[in-house]
């Protein structure tokens, strides 16, 4: 029968945990049972040296008291010394027979049986000693002679001893090294080989989840371009059905919102340049004189006139950006006379509001796209006229940093808000600040900022400064052979 693969990620995941941790249990149980043999044998060794210690030393001091005791019987001839002998006796004997239960050498085992029967031959010479009729000196000779046996078949018990745990301790060494060489060589083939089911998992389960993840940027990113196509297990691939499903649908959605911004956008065109064409025909004085008051009232209109047709350019230029359609157009020019130029343009305002200007522009010929660069001064300029109160300050800063051009429009308004500051740069996004002048804005002129700077191939931030309100930073990189068409700074 075959065994086919797990069809949902979760069967998958449970497979390969247990595959993984298969060998790593199998391992362990190993290691565990070694460790268990190796801790008995060890409990065992301690257990028989410990009663070995203890048993040859008290065959030691049982030899002692039963040769005082039989030398007492001898000299004083009284049967209570006899008494205590065969009580020694009687404990000698059990450690006798504790250490025969013992694991022994063939030489301890015959120094044992020996002692047992130079005991019992003590024995019998004593309850065959005769108080009237046997001589003292003879009795206790024969008594030292076989205490001195059996004082020696005691060493020789207790030197095989010592020499049968030693060598008992080596074989467990011995077997603990055996046991610590077989884990480290099983550990070392484990550890491949866990490590090669760790990367087929991961790249089983991963691949699907990296193109889940590309596919799920790209949606965040407005990229509706590619498709979707995630394989893998069953609910992966329906995921990824379901993102593809998505991603028609948001690219559905964004063909209509910049159809419907083109359209809106050239409809709104014709009557603005209608009234920019009667505007100017008033200020020509192609229908007659101004007064003084007159002529101020259409300079306004003619000022709010440009304000909108910039609103109107950024709409059109934000649906070209959308649809993939805009490019640049690379072009020599200098870049003080395009600043001074984009501020004639809001000279009204700056009047108005009475607001100071300090402009550190060092003269310097680039090539860039004009158009987009003015984009990008107008937008930040009429940005900062926004926001700023009546008397304040805009700071216009251009100047060259190593091998790349730094473009500063800073102010000293109110500054954007902290929780405004990670999406000012989003389409249509208006911040929590009131905004002044006549008209609003439309919450794409810093999207068409970042969207400009970045076709030239540039970043764009607002950074913290010592100037109290915002201030936005435009770097801008050379040109190098066979880079894509960036902005390039000539001398």
């Amino acid at each position: 029968m075959k065994i086919g693969r797990p069809r949902t990620l979760l069967g998958l995941t449970l497979v390969g945990f247990a595959l993984v941790t298969l060998p790593l249990l199998i391992a362990i149980a190993n290691a565990a049972l070694q460790l268990g043999r190796l801790a008995a044998e060890s409990e065992a060794v301690a257990a028989e040296s410990a009663t070995t210690s203890l048993e040859t030393q008290r065959i030691a001091s049982l030899l002692m008291n039963l040769e005082r005791n039989a030398r007492q019987y001898i000299v004083l001839e009284e049967a209570a010394w006899l008494d205590l002998y065969y009580a020694d006796l009687a404990d000698l004997k059990k450690s006798i027979a504790v250490l025969s239960g013992l694991p022994l050498t063939p030489e301890v085992a015959s120094q044992l049986a020996r002692l047992a029967q130079i005991s019992d031959r003590t024995r019998a010479a004593l309850e065959s000693y005769d108080v009237e009729e046997d001589a003292p000196e003879r009795a206790l000779e024969i008594v030292i002679d076989n205490f001195r046996a059996m004082s020696a078949a005691a060493r020789e018990i207790q030197q095989g001893m010592r020499i049968a745990r030693n060598q008992q301790l080596a074989a467990l060494q011995g077997a603990t090294r055996d046991a610590q060489q077989a884990l480290m060589w099983q550990t070392a083939l484990l550890i491949p080989g866990t490590l090669v089911l760790i990367m087929f998992f991961l790249v089983v389960v991963g691949r699907p989840m990296r193109q889940v993840d590309r596919a799920i940027r790209e949606l965040g990113s407005g990229d509706f371009t590619r498709p979707i196509t995630v394989t893998g297990p069953r609910d992966i691939e329906t995921l990824g059905r379901q993102l593809e499903w998505l991603r028609q649908r948001l690219k559905e959605q964004t063909e209509e919102k910049n159809k419907f911004l083109r359209h809106m956008s050239h409809e709104l065109k014709t009557p603005l340049a209608n009234i920019r064409e009667g505007t100017e025909l008033l200020l020509d004085g192609s229908v007659g004189p101004l007064d003084t008051q007159q002529q101020e009232v259409t300079t306004i209109l003619r000022e709010n006139g440009l304000k909108l047709q910039a609103l109107i350019e950024n709409l059109l230029n934000f649906s070209a950006w959308q649809t993939k359609t805009a490019s640049l157009e690379l072009s020599d020019f200098d870049l003080k006379p395009l600043v001074f130029s984009v501020l004639s343009q809001h000279r009204l305002s700056i009047s108005n509001q009475k607001i100071k200007l300090q402009i550190n522009v060092n003269p310097m010929r680039v090539r860039a796209d004009e158009g987009k660069l003015r984009l990008v001064l107008e937008n930040l300029i009429s940005n900062a006229i926004k926001f700023l109160p009546n008397g304040g300050t805009i700071y216009i800063g251009a100047e060259m940093r190593g091998r790349e051009l730094v473009l500063d429009v800073a102010d000293t308004g109110p500054g954007v808000a902290p929780e405004d500051r990670d999406r000012i740069f989003e389409a249509f996004y208006q911040g929590r600040r009131l905004q002044g002048g006549p008209v609003g804005g439309t919450g794409i002129g810093l999207s068409v900022v970042s969207e400009c700077v970045q076709a030239h191939g540039g970043t764009v931030k607002l950074i913290d400064s010592h100037w109290p309100g915002a201030h936005f930073q435009v770097r801008l990189p050379l040109l190098r052979a066979g880079d894509r068409p960036q902005l390039v700074v000539n001398g």
